[in-house]
């Protein structure tokens, strides 16, 4: 299974909002944000106030995939 965070980059540009804007608004860093862009895995924690700061559910950012995709 693989992480993918379009869902997440889709909802920041329906709400106008750069990704250093959710990082600000999340208290996230920078790197947390890469490492997102990247596909990489982040704590439950980091998603939990990415959710919070854009007030939405953990599927409206975050899907699993298969690897061969």
């Amino acid at each position: 299974m693989a992480t993918s965070y379009k869902k997440l980059w889709k909802l920041l540009i329906d709400k106008d909002m750069k990704k250093k804007e959710l990082a600000q608004k999340a208290n996230v860093s920078q790197y947390t944000i890469n490492k997102l862009n990247r596909g990489e895995n982040v704590t439950t924690e980091t998603l939990e106030k990415i959710c919070t700061a854009l007030d939405c559910k953990i599927d409206d950012i975050i899907e699993f995939t298969n690897d061969e995709q």
